[in-house]
């Protein structure tokens, strides 16, 4: 029998007068966090639970386990050092655009691109009911949400279950880039789990996909290290524009579009 022994050296046994499962990880501590990561990471999809119904439930969860507070406490102390982002938060943009303002926009323009995408699937432009912001992390995720389709066309992240690792990697690296450490790792746990479904699945069940969300990965990355601050975008601002002429007015840099449309129908 093979002996581990040195590789598992410097495990140090502890105990506990708890009667329940805990440990240092308040994400691990949660039982029904414990709960969605293991079935995500490890479930094929399939029509029975829709792949949309897993982000809602990992975004409700987040809420109740991270601290709102020491969050809002970090915006705070950003706030002091980066007057862009003192000064977005003072303005408090909303877009209120709905569907049909958008049918207005030329063939090939963003504006357009996200039309047909509405339109050819019955759905809507509010991603989360609107309301209003009561602090600066209600505001953040809100702009996030309201954001995050125009993400995927101006990153390159076609819109289907492959497609949506572009946009995650975007944040995943650009806050990282833009923003402090703490702060940035406290606005990233949607997105690393969100995204890692993606990842683990793909190999465990799809391997044939992977090497498409791979380079979704990789693509989001790029688009998140190179490009100015993504979550200060007025995306509203191109809706007229080609995606490559948003890009340029924005600050988007390194996007490549990629269909993965073809990738994500072997989902099944």
């Amino acid at each position: 029998m093979n002996d581990y022994s040195y590789l598992m050296k410097g495990i140090v046994p502890l105990s506990t007068d708890s009667s329940t499962l805990i440990s240092s990880s308040k994400y691990l501590n949660d039982a029904r966090l414990r709960d969605w990561v293991s079935t995500q990471m490890l479930r094929r999809t399939g029509p029975d639970v829709p792949t949309p119904s897993d982000a809602i439930q990992l975004v409700l969860l987040l809420r109740e386990i991270q601290d709102i507070d020491h969050i809002n406490a970090l915006f705070a102390e950003e706030r002091k050092k980066n007057p862009a982002l003192d000064a977005w938060f003072e303005e408090g943009y909303v877009s209120t655009f709905q569907r049909d303002d958008l049918a207005q926009y030329a063939p090939g323009t963003v504006g357009n691109i996200f039309y047909r995408q509405l339109v050819d699937n019955n759905l809507q432009v509010d991603i989360v009911p609107p309301f209003k912001p009561e602090n600066d992390y209600q505001y953040f995720n809100y702009r996030a949400g309201q954001q995050h389709d125009l993400e995927h066309i101006l990153g390159g992240g076609g819109f289907d279950f492959i497609g949506e690792v572009v946009p995650y990697y975007m944040r995943l690296a650009n806050l990282f880039v833009h923003m402090s450490p703490e702060l940035a790792g406290e606005l990233s746990t949607f997105s690393i789990l969100g995204s890692t479904r993606v990842l683990t699945r793909a190999v465990l069940h799809y391997p044939q996909t992977w090497l498409a969300v791979l380079d979704a990965v990789e693509r989001g990355a790029k688009v998140g290290r190179e490009s100015d601050p993504i979550y200060l975008m007025r995306y509203e601002e191109v809706l007229g524009m080609t995606p490559d002429a948003a890009r340029d007015h924005l600050g988007i840099r390194g996007a490549r579009t990629v269909d993965t449309g073809e990738a994500s129908a072997l989902w099944t």
